[in-house]
């Protein structure tokens, strides 16, 4: 009896990491079956098939297709938001701090192309998701540029004449756009790194504020 007490708690802590282990293998799983087959085409035993578990294994992690679809990107957008939040506070100037988040989110991509697939496409054949839960989270991450700009204005680097969140949208369209062409082409990284530097001299140019004349 003291000794199967003393194995309870042993059985109870390896639980929790095998639980998020198997969540993540799922969401693995997931990115590329969506990305294969396109969001609706794929079916909930398709995605068990691919991460190995019994179709009623997904339903204790997630309540259906829909949320699986919304977990990853509340997974990927999540983590582009921290990634930049902690990059460009050691950058030293505007240009320096956009130039690192457009690298950042086109960097990011490099490695995943089947889940740039999955969040800037397949995400997309859902108005409902977007509209009802994407928000509040695209919200944010557009906050994060706004805030970039905005400092820029107050230190005279950055256009006055210039909306902050105007100027946020710009560039997640243009990024989005980007990681949307290099996903379903060849996703070759030195195609996406030469994509981010192009990018970011034609967003800097038409942001900077331009510079002080000298009086004749």
């Amino acid at each position: 009896m003291a000794e199967s007490a003393k194995k309870a708690p042993r059985r109870t802590k390896s639980r929790a990491p095998a639980s998020r282990d198997k969540r993540e293998r799922i969401l693995a799983a997931a990115v590329k079956v969506f990305a294969k087959h396109g969001f609706y085409a794929t079916r909930v035993s398709d995605i068990a098939r691919e991460a190995g578990v019994a179709d009623g294994t997904i339903y204790l992690y997630f309540k259906n297709k829909d949320d699986v679809l919304i977990s990853i990107f509340d997974d990927r957008i999540r983590r582009l938001i921290e990634v930049l939040q902690r990059e460009i506070a050691s950058c030293d100037t505007t240009e320096e701090r956009l130039r690192r988040i457009i690298e950042i989110q086109l960097g990011l991509l490099e490695e995943e192309r089947d889940l740039a697939e999955v969040v800037t496409v397949n995400l997309r054949q859902s108005s409902r998701m977007l509209k009802q839960y994407a928000t509040p989270l695209f919200m944010e991450y557009l906050g994060v540029i706004a805030s970039v700009i905005a400092d820029g204005q107050r230190e005279g680097s950055v256009r006055s004449d210039v909306s902050p969140r105007l100027a946020a949208r710009s560039m997640w369209g243009g990024l989005d756009g980007i990681a949307v062409t290099w996903a379903l082409a060849d996703g070759d990284p030195a195609n996406l790194r030469t994509a981010a530097k192009q990018f970011a001299s034609l967003y800097w140019a038409g942001l900077a504020s331009a510079p002080a004349q000298n009086p004749r």
